[in-house]
């Protein structure tokens, strides 16, 4: 969680007292200042990494360029350009990797699938991340960006290739934030906003693991929960809650 002076500043940001350079301001110095403290010395920045458990005093700067990357937008193309511009904006001037691809096969040891997490084939082979994302982009493509689809047939559409782009896992470490903002921009542009609040931390974690297993339904009950129509009023000139752009 971000401190209390970041919130502060996100507040006067939010009622428009201060612009967005004020919050990115506040919480750098609120990060800076919680790195001096739990290492001893004042550290700009790690080598490469992610808002992993083992990094939360750069909760601050990361939230704050949130805020900065929804003001200022990216370009929504869709591939894989769109995944670096949306790294690139979270972790720029935290991260020294930011924007930048990973280069090794990976692991994950923060899971509770210790044979899972010690396979390299858990994740796409680095050296083929872009081979693999052009894939996604191109399906994307083929599929109109799964724009007029109804309700029934967009969920699973978007759980394929959300579940996709999480085994491409493009970056080093903030595979999952970007994927949620990536996500998030490619489901409002087809027409239905996902509604983050209602996911539990431990919700998300066992769709994804079980997703790692092949078995993509936690992940369609969990979008089901979360899909709201982009535009609400639609929902009284269309035939029903399960109807969507297509009419």
């Amino acid at each position: 969680m971000p401190g209390e002076a970041t919130m502060r500043a996100a507040a006067a940001y939010e009622r428009g007292h201060e612009d967005v350079s004020h919050l990115i301001d506040v919480a750098d110095e609120q990060t800076a200042m919680r790195l001096h403290i739990s290492s001893g010395r004042e550290s700009d920045r790690l080598a490469d990494g992610s808002l992993d458990d083992h990094a939360t005093d750069r909760a601050d700067a990361v939230f704050a360029r949130t805020v900065l990357l929804a003001e200022r937008r990216w370009n929504p193309s869709g591939d894989l350009d769109e995944l670096v511009a949306i790294h690139k904006g979270l972790f720029e001037g935290v991260f020294d990797d930011a924007g930048k691809l990973r280069t090794s096969d990976t692991t994950r040891e923060v899971t509770n699938d210790r044979a899972r997490a010690a396979n390299p084939e858990a994740f796409f082979p680095a050296g083929l991340i872009e081979t693999g994302a052009l894939n996604i982009s191109t399906e994307l493509a083929e599929k109109r960006n799964l724009h007029a689809m109804d309700r029934d047939v967009f969920i699973p559409a978007f759980t394929v290739i959300y579940d996709e782009l999480g085994y491409l896992h493009p970056f080093r470490g903030g595979n999952a934030m970007v994927l949620r903002m990536f996500g998030s921009r490619l489901a409002h542009d087809a027409g239905w906003d996902l509604d983050w609040g209602e996911v539990t931390r431990e919700m998300y974690r066992t769709a994804k693991h079980t997703a790692y297993r092949g078995d993509l339904t936690a992940f369609e009950r969990m979008f089901d929960a979360m899909i709201r129509p982009a535009n609400p009023t639609r929902v009284f000139l269309i035939a029903g809650w399960d109807q969507g752009p297509a009419h």
